[in-house]
């Protein structure tokens, strides 16, 4: 099943001579339990495919659909409920609250779909565990450094139930060694039964995905698939 899927999906800003193309005509789809890597120079469109992906853009031609549901036909609280409760984002800036701890801004969205706070509590713990950073809970975002912010990041996208993940440039804050730990924790959670869809300038990171996707000037211009889930075939060397 098909968990996302982009259908001749297009995006532009501005009009007449100032127009700008963003995306063009991308189609794209990732399966429950696959990880798909984007790669392609800066300014290509890859940050924008995400943000479309995610429901945080609309695109100007084409359309999404998550969970089998056409995004186009959501109203915006609908968007941000599929957000809270199947969709999980890491973005470049990490958009941690300030004014909360590791722990308190991990668990976040389940208390915002209802979830108690102390409850919430327990799996936000596990996350940030899996991570690395249990010791680091009760810490305010100023007082982490970049890459454990990052990390506080991505515990909050992939904890709970959702079953995407759009993360752009999930490692940039880390050291090799804990990007690469990252990675095998994103395809870990893939195996459960969660899509993924990450952006990366690095070759050696996108290996870890089932399919490389290749974008320049906002067109798709080439897709690699690897036979054995997270595991890069050695004719690949990564990215092609």
């Amino acid at each position: 099943m098909s968990l996302l899927e982009l259908h001749h999906v297009s995006k532009s800003y501005g009009e007449g001579p100032n127009e700008v193309s963003a995306l063009a005509d991308i189609d794209l789809s990732v399966e429950a339990g696959r990880l798909v890597a984007v790669m392609g120079p800066s300014g290509s469109g890859k940050s924008t495919l995400l943000t479309i992906a995610g429901g945080l853009e609309d695109p100007t031609d084409g359309e999404v659909v998550i969970g089998g549901s056409a995004l186009s036909a959501m109203s915006f609280d609908d968007k941000a409920r599929l957000r809270r409760r199947i969709l999980g984002y890491v973005f470049q800036d990490y958009n941690l609250l300030p004014g909360l701890s590791a722990a308190e801004n991990v668990s976040l969205p389940l208390e915002l779909d209802g979830m108690a706070a102390r409850r919430a509590r327990v799996p936000a713990m596990a996350a940030l565990e899996q991570l690395g950073l249990a010791e680091r809970a009760g810490h305010y975002p100023d007082q982490l450094s970049g890459g454990e912010r990052q990390r506080v990041a991505i515990a909050r996208a992939i904890v709970g139930e959702h079953q995407l993940l759009l993360a752009d440039e999930p490692s940039g804050a880390l050291d090799s060694a804990n990007g690469e730990a990252v990675m095998g924790l994103i395809v870990s959670t893939c195996r459960q039964g969660l899509a993924a869809v990450v952006v990366t300038h690095d070759a050696g990171l996108a290996s870890f995905a089932d399919r490389t996707v290749f974008i320049r000037d906002g067109r798709m211009v080439t897709s690699s698939r690897i036979e054995s889930p997270g595991q890069p075939r050695a004719e690949d060397g990564g990215a092609r």
